[in-house]
């Protein structure tokens, strides 16, 4: 590799140049682990004699490790191999951090902490900002070994234990993974299994009939249940510790169990029937919504649909099925209330789902804390007393997220977008971890130590969700971006199209009135949360526009009327952009070049960006209500 990129290419695994640690010498478990502490010890400074005794024990649970002692006498154990091997990596990581005594007990909140790659067979990645897969190139399995252990070593390093390989848009060629292409897909296991990662591969509903050559694919098919089973045998004699199939059925033009008059529940049990026996999973997406809607029809709510299609299925799925929940009911927008689902099917195994990928947040041209985001979904209310985070682990047991790597030598495109990988990870592992914290620690972990380094980068990602939210769609509206690639402004792109997705201004108003007085969404909530909707005095102001159809001359808590939010906002988010191009340009000269020069180029992009944004939305809005800015500042006419 170009010694010229391997700054971005290590990320969070940086050497520790400047570290001083003594000469240690190694006692205990000699295998993988071992093999991962003496590298990441490597290229640090010795300086004096020093043990570290590694093991695994029984006595703590699975996954779960310990760090104890001091820099010259450290014992690590793990309740596992890859608890051990998850030891090792924090143990490395708080060396980074500046810490020489250790008391450490760590275990994963969320027994499942999964990445979900939408790669496709031809090596193109949907919604993918960083370059072609890491799996698949020209139509087949193709991928750089040593690039695929050294990205199975950084999931690894943040706690990241499953991964699916290929899109849950599953082409006709990509679902041959589990029959032609299946002896390839076994290598891949292998290079993932030492670091703790089991594979997942998505599958086409229509398998049977697409790859068995069956009539039909009908779950409630004596013979379509048995080539499941036939091919479940299969594929687990070749990667026997397989986490399991994902599914993504009945959505976007994509045929399933409702296709065939079946409930989602028969749909995932008879492939959920296929795994049991070999103790694997199957993960059934819940992004189920009628995408053909007419625009006319004002009754039809979008964001009700999975909790109208899933809910009435509470305790119909088999125990091996978890279904994964998209952490709002819309799609990955800037701002959107949590699914009302979540929790809320006490009979039935969830998994929450976010999106590291930055589909709607800028696709890592533009700087955008998730990290940030995260917390406040993990801060959501569920009932009046409970959150979301107090669900994970106990009726959340999968975190899920559609992963935001490629082929880019710097792996995410964006060299800042690392920490939203590094984030996901180590809120999964723990969601009581704060933004400020795992911003902190990526930092650190990248850049070094030096304050003047690592102060003005941390200030500038924990305040991106919000500069960015600044100039995008108000008040939780959403969707303001172009159809087809999701980014830059295009106020009326989804307004008159089947998608289900609308802000329905006009010359006196906007949003949607998702009360019981409107479309009754607000009446999926617990009724704590309900309430808290349902008024748009206690209606979160962030989100307000979401639950609630509002005049122009609202006026919010802070005494501005709503269209003087909109302007105000989108030139505040202009300049938010700008003030992050002077912090970056104060850091010349202490960054590595090849980490400055690249940030540098997308910020100057953002801020074009930004400016679009303001204008576009600036002037629609003048347009609609020929309200002029208070503050006297240029807009578009």
């Amino acid at each position: 590799m170009d010694k010229n990129c391997e700054f971005g290419y290590r990320a969070w695994l940086q050497p520790g140049k400047s570290l001083v640690v003594p000469d240690y010498t190694f006692s205990g478990d000699d295998g993988f682990a071992l093999k991962e502490l003496k590298r990441g010890l490597a290229k640090m400074n010795e300086n004096g004699h020093g043990v570290i005794d590694l093991s695994v024990t029984s006595d703590l649970v699975p996954q779960s490790y310990t760090i104890t002692g001091s820099l010259e006498d450290v014992v690590i154990k793990g309740g596992c191999e890859a608890g051990l091997l998850y030891g090792v990596y924090g143990f490395v990581a708080r060396l980074h951090q500046g810490h020489t005594d250790f008391n450490v007990v760590e275990k994963p909140v969320a027994a499942k902490r999964i990445l979900n790659h939408w790669d496709n067979i031809t090596g193109k990645i949907e919604r993918g900002y960083s370059g072609n897969s890491l799996f698949f190139k020209d139509g087949k399995v193709g991928y750089n070994l040593k690039r695929l252990e050294d990205y199975a070593r950084l999931l690894a390093s943040v706690g990241i234990n499953e991964i699916s390989i290929n899109n849950v848009n599953v082409t006709t060629e990509s679902a041959k993974l589990i029959t032609d292409y299946l002896p390839d897909v076994v290598k891949i296991a292998d290079v993932f299994r030492p670091f703790g990662i089991r594979l997942i591969i998505s599958v086409h509903f229509e398998s049977p009939a697409i790859l068995g050559g069956l009539e039909t694919s009908d779950p409630l098919d004596a013979e379509v249940a048995s080539w499941w089973k036939k091919v479940a045998a299969h594929v687990y004699k070749a990667i026997p510790d397989l986490a399991g199939f994902l599914v993504k059925a009945d959505s976007e033009f994509r045929a399933g169990p409702m296709t065939l008059g079946r409930t989602q529940a028969e749909g995932a049990n008879v492939i959920a029937a296929a795994l049991a026996p070999f103790g694997a999973t199957v993960y059934w997406r819940c992004f189920v919504y009628n995408c053909m809607q007419d625009w006319r029809d004002t009754a039809t709510d979008r964001p009700k649909a999975a909790y109208d299609y899933f809910y009435p299925l509470d305790g119909q799925f088999d125990d091996n099925v978890i279904i994964q929940i998209k952490h709002g009911p819309s799609d990955f927008q800037v701002r959107e209330p949590n699914s009302p689902l979540l929790g809320n099917m006490d009979k039935t195994r969830q998994g929450i789902e976010f999106q590291v990928t930055q589909e709607y947040t800028g696709q890592q041209k533009d700087l955008y804390a998730l990290a940030v985001q995260w917390e406040e979904i993990f801060d959501h209310p569920v009932t009046d007393k409970a959150n979301t985070r107090e669900l994970i682990g106990n009726k959340i047991e999968a975190v899920v997220a559609v992963a935001n790597v490629g082929d880019d030598t710097n792996w995410t495109g964006h060299l800042l977008a690392q920490a939203n990988l590094y984030a996901y990870g180590r809120m999964a592992w723990n969601p009581n971890l704060t933004a400020e914290e795992v911003t902190r620690e990526w930092a650190m972990l990248t850049f070094g130590a030096d304050p003047a380094v690592i102060n003005p980068i941390v200030d500038m990602v924990l305040k991106s969700r919000s500069v960015y939210e600044k100039y995008n769609a108000p008040l939780g509206i959403g969707w303001m971006v172009n159809i087809n690639h999701h980014y830059g402004p295009s106020v009326d792109g989804y307004e008159y199209m089947k998608w289900g997705t609308y802000h329905r201004a006009d010359t006196t108003a906007i949003g949607v009135d998702r009360t019981t007085a409107g479309t009754g969404y607000t009446s999926q909530y617990h009724p704590h949360v309900q309430a808290m909707y349902e008024n748009k005095e206690t209606c979160p102001e962030e989100i307000l526009l979401y639950f609630h159809r509002l005049p122009y001359d609202y006026k919010l808590k802070s005494g501005q009327t709503l269209i003087q939010y909109i302007y105000d906002t989108h030139f505040e988010g202009v300049e938010g952009v700008e003030g992050f191009i002077k912090t970056w340009e104060s850091l010349k000269g202490l960054l590595p070049e090849e980490a400055y020069t690249p940030v540098k180029a997308r910020l100057q992009l953002q801020l074009t960006n930004a400016i679009e944004w303001r204008d576009v939305i600036n002037s629609y809005f003048y347009r609609k209500t020929g309200s002029l800015d208070a503050k006297g500042r240029k807009i578009y006419t």
